[in-house]
């Protein structure tokens, strides 16, 4: 197509349709790069938030680069690597994401059509045990020109310049923090993740629904999670509710009692826990002090099935919410990750969360590198956009096979995945999501309630 010059404009909080869920709070604070000081309110907008949510917001950013690319190109080798969780405060979202970027290659290297995926597996750690530092390096002077991850947005802040200095695609199937949106990326990150302008809309609005009028909140201190806790916050407050306390804590933090104590002092009808696996911890110490379950409300962070790590029925009427799709709608994809996932020997998947968005990630990426002609980062990011559908044009296919066959003949290709429509905007966010609700059992595991 000869030498093509894009120009992208950040639109700030905008430009999500919402799937099953009222329309955005607009007013809403966004997660920034630079977490706030813990235990530290400088530059709150109330003195007792320990959040500076206004200058949390993403800025706008206008991103230009060339591309070279002819395409299409049916005779293309991609390597991609992944720095997905295999250790930190996020393993347990490991098993799902890792299985789906690995389903998803041996489905498009079996369909013959002129593109092969070399799938190289890293990890990404997080902030505290800082895997990345040495995977990153490993996987781009492997050839990587497209990096999966991270899941964390904290850990994906620490090396997307690095990234993006070797002129690779960052393109996370999880991060969902606002500090993305108007990144300085040069039009190199991508995310089948919805920013958390959504979720903490849908978790703000769900804990006022269930009656509450007070919300107390334990919050991770990075960029996603003083980002969600501004928009739950936000949205909260909107439907008439008050947040009367909250607590930080910091990647690599062990005990949180204090944070515990501090929210418990306010004595709020409700408490979210916007954090990670330290979750584990938390939970039987507001249990332990008489919080009744019912009272919790978990995030994608942490939402995970908790089975026999806690006695029958801790968990029992809590509620959380993570991007997704009704898991009825994804059955058989779920059955099929499971049966290739084991039938490579692997221990049997305990949750899914983000498996369809990582899944979509790699098939994304595949299509726009063979609709380039081509797999360097610029040439494949030149394409991301109009492969989902984002271009406003596109004949809509389901799979890689069938999108495939129609880049292949020439036409325009509108990939609707596993994890939804998709459909990116012009900085690389999806611009139509859904946020599902669950609920706790007694087996202390979830089950989807609806869509938020």
């Amino acid at each position: 197509m000869g030498v093509l010059t894009r120009s992208r404009t950040a639109k700030v909080l905008g430009g999500i349709a919402v799937i099953g869920a009222s329309a955005l709070v607009l007013a809403g604070c966004a997660g920034g790069s630079e977490p706030a000081a813990s235990g530290d309110a400088g530059g709150n907008t109330s003195a007792d938030f320990p959040i500076d949510c206004e200058a949390a917001e993403p800025a706008s950013y206008t991103p230009e680069y060339t591309s070279t690319s002819t395409g299409p190109g049916t005779d293309l080798t991609y390597t991609i690597g992944t720095a997905l969780p295999v250790t930190g405060n996020l393993a347990f979202l490991g098993p799902p994401e890792i299985s789906a970027t690995e389903f998803a290659a041996s489905e498009i290297n079996a369909a013959g059509k002129g593109i092969t995926i070399d799938l190289k597996q890293g990890d990404s750690g997080d902030t505290d045990n800082k895997a990345y530092e040495t995977e990153i390096p490993r996987l781009l002077g492997e050839g990587a020109t497209a990096i999966i991850g991270a899941a964390s947005s904290g850990t994906s802040l620490q090396f997307i310049d690095q990234v993006i200095a070797a002129n690779a695609i960052q393109f996370s199937p999880a991060n969902t923090s606002a500090a993305f949106t108007g990144y300085k990326d040069n039009g190199l990150y991508w995310r089948t993740a919805p920013s958390d302008v959504l979720q903490g809309e849908v978790l703000g609005n769900l804990i006022g629904a269930d009656g509450n009028e007070t919300l107390g909140m334990i919050v991770l201190n990075d960029a996603y999670g003083t980002g969600l806790a501004c928009f739950t916050k936000a949205a909260f407050e909107a439907a008439g509710g008050e947040v009367v306390a909250t607590s930080l804590y910091n990647t690599g933090d062990t005990n949180f009692s204090a944070q515990v104590e501090d929210v418990l002092a306010a004595g709020p009808d409700a408490i979210a826990l916007i954090t990670f696996e330290e979750v584990k911890t938390i939970i039987p110490e507001l249990i332990g002090a008489d919080v009744n379950p019912e009272q919790l409300y978990l995030v994608d962070g942490n939402l995970a099935n908790f089975g026999d790590d806690f006695e029958a029925g801790t968990m029992a009427g809590a509620k959380g919410t993570y991007p997704a799709v009704d898991p009825a709608s994804i059955a058989t994809f779920r059955d099929n990750l499971q049966a290739f996932w084991t039938g490579a020997g692997n221990a049997e998947l305990q949750d899914f969360t983000y498996g369809p968005e990582s899944y979509d990630a790699v098939v994304l990426l595949a299509l726009a590198a063979l609709q380039a002609g081509s797999t360097a980062g610029p040439d494949v990011a030149a394409n991301l956009q109009a492969v989902s559908g984002g271009s406003g044009d596109g004949t809509k296919c389901t799979s890689f096979a069938e999108c495939a066959d129609l880049i292949i003949a020439g036409q325009a290709a509108d990939y609707d995945g596993v994890s939804g429509p998709i459909t990116f905007n012009e900085v690389g966010d999806p611009t139509e999501a859904s946020i599902g609700v669950f609920e706790y059992g007694d087996d202390n595991n979830y089950e989807f309630v609806r869509v938020g």
